[in-house]
């Protein structure tokens, strides 16, 4: 009962119960199922036809739910390489660009998060001096300004002769990638199913779940055509809005991707690599909690 959209599932059929009970009702009570009978063929054949279009709703939301994850799990793994490859090309003794290095990493995660949300939200963000907060406050694409905080970190240190030609070639993919995973989850965010077409199939689950009370009642009478229509709708609205839950998988929904999580595992990774005789402290986990 925690999931909306399970909760929404459930008052739907309770209100098409009470329809299906109101409907079959007059209808054995006045005798009036073989005026009003309806061939239950029909509503065999607009069945199947309704099951292929909720296949294929229900495989294009999972498809782009897949398509975040799998982005985001790109960008785990390129996190920690970058991490990684600092480490072992940043002076030892370079505490504080090392330090800097795990900040913009983690906050570009903590920002990109929200981004894909309802924009970012500053104040989550980690290690931010006030003049660097006002410098973010300025930026329509805080993500992007961080990422480029990063490009220029990297460089900044081999125009410095702290690392190689070779170094920069190595950070170039981790760099990249970056931006690369950020647009692919934008292009999920901004590219939603069609407005129509997910109307469309909800228009034609609600007429189907109206008109098949009139052609269950006549063979199966009252008490056992309401709890199977009941159980019909179900099926239907239920996988149409499970698709839809999952369509947006950036979202705070139940079935959406954890993405604060992932978010907090790549700071706690990039900090233990980078800095591995600190931790983030105990205040800072509980502000990064409230992100959940």
């Amino acid at each position: 009962m925690k999931s909306w959209t399970m909760v929404k599932i459930l008052r739907g059929t309770l209100i098409m119960g009470v329809f299906a009970f109101v409907v079959c009702f007059p209808l054995d009570y006045f005798e009036l199922t073989e005026k009003l009978k309806i061939d239950l063929g029909v509503f065999s054949f607009l069945g199947v036809v309704l099951s292929i279009l909720l296949v294929f709703r229900t495989n294009t939301a999972y498809d782009r739910w897949w398509e975040g994850r799998k982005q985001w799990g790109a960008l785990v793994n390129n996190c920690r390489n970058m991490a990684i490859m600092a480490n072992v090309t940043f002076p030892k003794e370079d505490q504080a660009n090392r330090h800097q290095l795990a900040v913009l990493i983690s906050n570009f995660c903590i920002s990109f998060k929200e981004h894909l949300r309802k924009g970012t939200k500053l104040e989550e963000l980690i290690f931010v001096s006030e003049s660097e907060l006002e410098i973010y406050k300025t930026k329509t694409h805080v993500p992007n300004h961080i990422s480029n905080q990063i490009h220029d970190l990297v460089q900044q240190q081999y125009k410095k002769g702290y690392i190689t030609g070779e170094d920069i070639l190595n950070f170039k993919p981790q760099l990249q990638s970056l931006l690369d995973i950020l647009g692919a989850c934008e292009r999920i965010k901004k590219t939603p199913i069609p407005f129509s077409y997910a109307t469309y199939i909800k228009i034609f689950i609600l007429a189907y779940a109206l008109l098949i009370p009139f052609a269950l009642a006549p063979i199966l009478g009252m008490w056992a055509s309401v709890p199977i229509v009941m159980i019909i709708f179900f099926a239907f609205i239920g996988l149409e809005l499970m698709a839809e839950e999952i369509q947006d998988p950036f979202g705070l929904d139940c079935n959406n991707l954890p993405t604060g999580t992932i978010a907090h595992t790549i700071k706690n990774n990039v900090f233990e690599i980078l800095e591995p005789e600190k931790k983030v402290t105990k205040i800072e986990h509980k502000v990064y909690e409230k992100i959940f």
